[in-house]
């Protein structure tokens, strides 16, 4: 925890270099005292010129490090050798002296506790001081984009303004901007940047806020947690870093514990939970298509690119509140406790199979966690959440009157392809939605195709967002890839949604990265190289993932130690579930009527019949 220098001699070209390396939370308070203490002691010893030429960072090998370098130029006549010298020594030695007076923790502590911490002398305060002014300096170097580049060349404005457009209000100028709160080098982005601005929102928003001091109050609510992994920790150093999205930080439960330990992490931390969980979609996704394309199951379809909308949506939802999803949403199932063991057990459609094999792998569907079981026709789960959300809100409705303060609301949310919205399902289901205004979320995946269709030939409009008005409910579009945005645009839409007993329409910009399904070839119609650059460029798991390596919350080794761990569980899950034995003939016939009827019982005897007939055959 103590930061270890070198010095070099100076050069013939006047120039002295000085680096060091150290902990990323020592790097902002060093980089700043090094520049202000080498210039003013070049000033006291002989009044040498000497001028800062770069301040700069560079990521060391473990990725867990920085280095910083100051270089240093000699205008006059060598006198910054010794003053360069004697500002190390002197920032050496105020370092040190905090170190030994903070103990071996000094690393990780929050801001609040660098407010309080008194420092022995006045250029140890500048220090402190110097550390909290540096503290935002990663936000000011971090240029975020100003609009996001979407299938077919389409160019959108990206918004750090989390705003629902309700019915009534005018729409957006121009194109519905995408709602985003993490780039994709793993920083929050600068409202400064915003592509598009509201003009009432700048009215009233101030771009730049300070966290209040609630917020700084709270960075040792959780200290049974992993010091290193403390969730309330981080909620202070993003509110200070990122005054904007204080609010967004604090109201996120990505970033607050479990009131009791999860059951596959055996931990409380959220979000490192969400992490291990979109690993463990994509690992599954990679492990169970090679078994189709090795004959072990019969199909499959993967989420490759789409993790962020899974978990970041379903960690803003409660467990009353039911899903009815498409068939490219598993995460969000994995996420209310589905096991691996479930997951490949309908997959092989074996005795274990909640679906008793009877339907094709992937339909997964669990009364327990409140997901309606996937069918294959596209569209047929609009106009049945609908339904599900009317009778949800007659049921709340009910409670009121009865009186029943214990009765907790939820909604019904429905999830959807692009390519779903050219449905009659989708005009059907959206319009019953709002004339009885049933508290409904409707979300879109826009990944850009339709099986072989890309968006530019399914509409000529501004994607499926827009058409919110149309039906007279709110609307909003956020980035699919983010998780925090996608966690923040469901929790406010959720919210809406039991305020105002009315529907809303959600829009994520995303993209598919792997085929439609097993059946599908898509390199018949989309050129490999666009999905290589969104691959590289957009992808969620490496997003989160430079986030977390960012804040020192995981390094790259880490991960792909998850990743490996993951994998194995994968295997493991598959090869215990194509051992295991088929259903029973017997229920094929039963999970439709309570009790069966004569006209199944002599169905049930004629297969019987046959089978002894032809028992040979079979």
């Amino acid at each position: 925890h103590r930061a270890s220098w070198w010095t070099e001699s100076i050069g013939r070209d006047g120039i002295i270099t000085c680096m060091y390396r150290a902990p990323m939370m020592q790097t902002n308070l060093l980089r700043g005292a090094l520049k202000r203490h080498a210039l003013g002691a070049s000033a006291r010893l002989g009044g040498s010129s000497c001028t800062a030429l770069r301040i700069g960072r560079s990521r060391g090998c473990s990725g867990r490090n920085l280095s910083s370098v100051v270089a240093v130029r000699d205008d006059d006549d060598g006198t910054a050798a010794a003053a360069t010298a004697a500002a190390v020594a002197h920032v050496r030695a105020a370092v040190n002296g905090v170190v030994k007076k903070r103990g071996p923790s000094l690393v990780g502590k929050s801001t609040k506790e660098w407010q309080q911490t008194s420092f022995p002398s006045v250029e140890d305060e500048e220090i402190k001081k110097n550390y909290l002014n540096q503290i935002h300096s990663d936000e000011e170097e971090h240029a975020s984009p100003t609009h996001l580049k979407y299938t077919g060349g389409q160019s959108m404005p990206l918004t750090s303004k989390l705003k629902i457009v309700e019915p009534g209000e005018d729409a957006p100028r121009g194109i519905w901007p995408v709602y985003r709160i993490l780039d994709e080098d793993g920083c929050f982005r600068c409202p400064s940047n915003d592509g598009y601005v509201d003009p009432e929102m700048e009215a009233t928003t101030p771009i730049t806020a300070s966290p209040s001091e609630e917020i700084m109050s709270r960075s040792n609510d959780d200290d049974e947690e992993n010091e290193n992994h403390s969730l309330s920790r981080l909620r202070v150093i993003l509110s200070s870093k990122y005054p904007f999205h204080s609010s967004q930080v604090e109201d996120t439960n990505l970033l607050q514990p479990s009131s009791t330990p999860y059951a596959d992490t055996a931990h409380d931390n959220t979000l490192l939970r969400a992490q291990r969980q979109m690993i463990r979609l994509r690992q599954m996704d990679s492990i169970m298509q090679n078994a189709q394309r090795q004959g072990r199951i019969s199909f499959y379809m993967t989420c490759r690119g789409e993790e962020a909308i899974h978990i970041g949506s379903a960690a803003a939802l409660r467990p009353q509140d039911v899903i009815l999803a498409q068939y490219r949403e598993h995460g969000l199932m994995m996420w209310r406790g589905f096991t691996l063991d479930q997951f490949t057990n309908q997959c092989f459609s074996n005795d274990l199979d909640l679906g008793r094999g009877r339907q094709m792998p992937i339909h997964y569907g669990s009364r327990a966690l409140n997901y309606h079981t996937i069918s294959s026709p596209l569209g047929t789960q609009i106009p049945q959440a609908t339904g599900v959300a009317y009778k949800m809100k007659l049921d709340a409705a009910a409670a009121a009157a009865n009186g029943d303060s214990n009765h907790d609301p939820g909604i019904a949310i429905c999830y959807f392809g692009d390519g779903c919205a050219s449905t009659t399902d989708f005009h059907a289901g959206l319009n019953f939605a709002a004339t009885l205004k049933a508290p409904v979320i409707f979300f879109c995946r826009n990944n850009g195709y339709a099986i072989s269709t890309s968006v530019e030939d399914q509409y000529a409009g501004d994607g499926i967002v827009c058409r919110a008005q149309g039906y007279g409910m709110a609307g909003l579009r956020v980035d699919g890839n983010d998780i925090f945005a996608v966690n923040a645009a469901v929790r406010e839409a959720r919210q809406y949604c039991l305020t105002h007993n009315a529907p809303i329409l959600i829009e994520a910009m995303t993209y598919r990265q792997g085929h439609h399904s097993t059946s599908d070839d898509s390199s018949r119609y989309r050129c490999p190289k666009e999905v290589h650059s969104h691959s590289t460029s957009t992808d969620p798991v490496k997003r989160l993932n430079a986030f977390l390596e960012r804040h020192e919350w995981l390094s790259a080794e880490e991960t792909a130690k998850v990743r490996d761990e993951e994998r194995m569980a994968v295997l493991q899950a598959m090869e215990a579930a194509e051992r295991r034995p088929l259903p029973q003939l017997e229920t094929l016939f039963t999970d439709v009527y309570e009790s069966m009827p004569r006209h199944l019982q002599r169905q049930e005897q004629q297969l019987h019949d046959h089978l002894a007939k032809y028992s040979d055959k079979y």
